[in-house]
């Protein structure tokens, strides 16, 4: 399929509600905080294994997409079709770290369109959207429910546990393979701080939260401010002899995106890059 070399920036997320975190028992000791970020980073890995899976088309979309986003070090959060705007192709990206950048999103979506089209597995014109998780993300693998530890989220299971399978409440710590979670809507009948297995997660994304929003603006800032002192760094030493330039994958515009300030999208904002389908039918590209 050719696709309209136009694009869309959409920032958000909109139509959210926030709510308040509770103190007392549901903030995390920076400690317990800390150890839990030193244990994320140590999975986190372009490997690290996501903990649910698409079906269907979306999986083998992912199956494609994984494999050109790791040689852009970058790593699949999850695929998602659906008929907006006719048909979109959703592909959440993010570095291992969790955070992307836009150039990033965009020069994804540069190396990503020429495969889909190549390997043509969705069968009508679509809008191809490479975006960040967003803050209020999906937790799709160890190293995002550590990181999350101490946050809202919401929690579906594929097997009932004590005949539920959707869960809500804060991500207390992890506990061998399942993660604990802190009820606030249990009933006096319900055990109120269940252990969900990994294993049996099928969809888990945090809840938008004021606690959430500022950790997420935190966090952006100190990235920001940790790339600008490795720039200032780099500038201070001496320059070495300019080496021939080595075959780059994707357009050459996008070189010198390396070397600007970068928007830093993991959690504070999400943002979305589109490519929108052809406006007229015409015969398929060989």
């Amino acid at each position: 399929m050719d696709h309209e070399n136009g694009h869309v920036w959409e920032w958000g997320p909109t139509g959210t509600r926030s709510f308040l975190l509770p103190e007392g028992p549901m903030t995390e000791t920076s400690n317990a905080k800390t150890d839990n970020g030193a244990r994320a980073a140590a999975l986190a890995t372009l490997d690290e294994p996501r903990l649910s899976h698409e079906t269907g088309v979306a999986a083998r979309v992912a199956h494609v997409a994984e494999k050109v986003l790791a040689d852009l070090n970058l790593r699949l959060v999850r695929v998602k079709i659906s008929a907006q705007d006719g048909c979109t192709l959703q592909i959440m990206i993010e570095r291992p770290d969790g955070f992307v950048t836009v150039d990033e999103c965009e020069l994804a979506s540069q190396a990503l369109s020429p495969v889909l089209d190549v390997e043509d597995l969705i069968k009508q014109a679509y809008r191809l959207e490479i975006s960040s998780p967003g803050i209020d993300r999906p937790l799709v693998r160890v190293s995002d429910i550590l990181r999350a530890i101490g946050h809202e989220a919401r929690v579906e299971l594929a097997n009932p546990l004590n005949g539920r399978k959707r869960f809500r409440g804060m991500l207390k710590g992890l506990e061998g393979e399942a993660v604990r979670l802190v009820r606030a809507d249990a009933r006096p009948d319900e055990e109120s701080e269940p252990l969900l297995p990994l294993k049996d997660i099928a969809e888990a994304r945090l809840v938008l939260t004021e606690a959430l929003i500022r950790e997420a603006l935190r966090a952006a800032k100190a990235a920001a401010n940790a790339a600008g002192a490795d720039e200032d760094e780099a500038g201070e030493q001496a320059p070495e002899p300019e080496a021939p330039e080595a075959p780059r994958r994707g357009p050459g515009r996008f070189a010198k995106a390396a070397q600007k300030p970068k928007r830093l999208m993991p959690a504070g904002v999400h943002a979305a890059f589109k490519k929108s389908p052809e406006r007229k039918p015409g015969k398929k590209s060989t």
